[in-house]
């Protein structure tokens, strides 16, 4: 299914139905009490998070939603029947905007939010009956209904969000760490969507793991394809930052970390400060453990190997991601200090 992340949609809910003039007709009373019924609710729309969705390709394609009116009274105080609401199932972390303004964000599974509310059914003129008044010809009209016109957002909800620039092995990981199937290949921009994996420790424990296609220098600027996907790790509780030792462009590492860094506090420095763990890919190539090493002691902190051919780092990798997740849970967890605007 071709994965969609962004849309914008119309939706209009439904008028109430009106009230109605009535009167009960018996032989020798020519006019009766009243008897007008109340006109039906019209219909709502109403959007629901639905964890089995992962796209808003359907909203893509049907950009018109519409509420059905609520039918008018009837006599003998019988009330009119009220339109169904529309229900339109989105994935889990929708975010919806209207004006530039967030009016609604759906970030949990079965969460529902009335994007517009039918119109109230109008009174018949057996609601306006009083002993002052026992035969009124009084009635109101249906409510109208309302319209809108809304921009919708999907920003993944996963635990760790992986980071880096193209190439660095983000792909390749999250095959060999869940079932998910991205696309492998050795050229830049191979992920040109996000994909979402579980990851389990074997031990009953799972969590859920996002790629992004791959963050350039210049990406908070418009640069590549990172930034469009970016607010899909916005949510992350944490980030893992894979990183190549030594890159055929012969690139620096350092300097490399650094860049996507730099990226991520442009774009939301919120994101650039959430707690992260830093990996070295493909250490299955020669030279890679020292410059490992080299790279640690440069960017001060801990730095796991990773060999997604030999296996070797992965069972500490997972045991780390767990343990930091569950630090973040119980809000123990350090984020990123920046320094000079780099974390």
């Amino acid at each position: 299914m071709e994965f969609v992340d962004e849309t914008g949609i119309t939706v209009r809910s439904g008028r109430g139905g009106d009230g109605i003039v009535a009167f009960r007709r018996l032989r020798n009373i020519p006019l009766g009490g009243p008897t007008g019924g109340d006109g039906g609710d019209g219909g709502s729309v109403v959007f629901l998070a639905d964890r089995n969705t992962d796209t808003l390709l359907p909203l893509a394609r049907s950009q018109r939603y519409r509420a059905s009116s609520g039918e008018p009274g009837k006599g003998n105080r019988r009330r009119g029947a009220s339109a169904r609401d529309v229900v339109v199932r989105v994935p889990v972390g929708t975010v919806f905007h209207e004006n530039g303004e967030v009016v609604a964000d759906l970030g949990r599974d079965g969460e529902a939010w009335i994007a517009v509310r039918g119109g109230i059914g109008g009174k018949g003129n057996a609601s306006f009956a009083s002993p002052a008044n026992r035969s009124p010809r009084e009635f109101t009209y249906g409510g109208e209904g309302d319209e809108r016109r809304l921009r919708l957002e999907l920003k993944l909800i996963a635990d760790v969000g992986l980071v880096g620039l193209p190439n660095a092995g983000k792909s390749t990981l999250l095959s060999r760490l869940s079932a998910a199937r991205p696309r492998i290949a050795d050229y830049p921009f191979t992920t040109l969507q996000p994909q979402l994996g579980i990851v389990s420790d074997g031990f009953g424990r799972e969590l859920i793991m996002a790629d992004i296609p791959g963050i350039i220098e210049g990406a908070a600027a418009g640069a590549g394809l990172g930034l469009k996907f970016l607010r899909h790790v916005e949510r992350c509780a944490f980030l893992l930052h894979l990183v190549e030792m030594l890159p055929l462009d012969g690139g620096d590492p350092v300097g490399n970390y650094l860049a996507i860094n730099r990226e991520l506090a442009s774009y939301s420095p919120a994101l650039a400060a959430k707690p992260r763990l830093v990996a070295a890919s493909k250490m299955d190539i020669a030279g890679s453990e020292s410059a490992r090493r080299e790279f640690a002691i440069a960017v001060g902190r801990p730095v796991f190997g990773l060999s997604a051919v030999t296996g070797a780092g992965r069972r500490e990798l997972l045991a780390a991601m767990f343990a930091l997740r569950k630090e973040v849970r119980e809000g123990t967890a350090e984020g990123v200090e920046a320094e000079g605007g780099v974390p």
